[in-house]
């Protein structure tokens, strides 16, 4: 019987499958709490004179890692809460700023999905995209999980 919010298992999963996320708005408090906790004191954070004055982007800007990190809790609450065992690798490229009051979400595309030498454990890579409230891909990533199995 599987656990209600339990996430997928690898061997639930198929190259071709999608997921899609709910959304989550990117406050002014999540930008001063990542940036303060992180030590990302980087003027284009937390001055917003020196916004003002030097930044070529209009509105307040959130670090990337914050929108990649946000993403990520996005996925685990929808497809892998208690069945993921480790976070092993990833490419990344930012497409657009995200700014404080976006909302994203995480489109996923299953790329791999297969298991190890232990067979308690399987391999996925997906392809993520995260979106924002127009539709437009900001981040794309690629990350391999190991990933229990069903039946463990």
């Amino acid at each position: 019987m599987k656990l209600i919010g339990t996430g997928f298992h690898w061997d639930e999963l198929n190259a071709g499958d999608q997921f899609k996320t709910y959304g989550r708005t990117i406050t002014e408090t999540d930008v001063v709490n990542f940036v303060s906790c992180v030590g990302m004191l980087e003027s284009l954070f937390v001055d917003a004179e020196y916004r003002k004055a030097h930044s070529a982007m209009t509105g307040h800007a959130a670090p990337a890692l914050l929108t990649l990190s946000l993403a990520e809790g996005l996925v685990l609450n929808a497809t892998g809460q208690g069945t993921g065992l480790a976070f092993l690798n990833m490419e990344m490229s930012v497409k657009k700023p995200v700014f404080v009051g976006d909302t994203i979400h995480v489109e996923i595309f299953v790329e791999e999905a297969r298991k190890t030498s232990k067979s308690e454990r399987g391999l996925v890579r997906t392809r993520n995209h995260i979106i924002n409230q127009d539709g437009e891909t900001v981040i794309e990533y690629v990350p391999q999980r190991l990933m229990a199995a069903s039946g463990n």
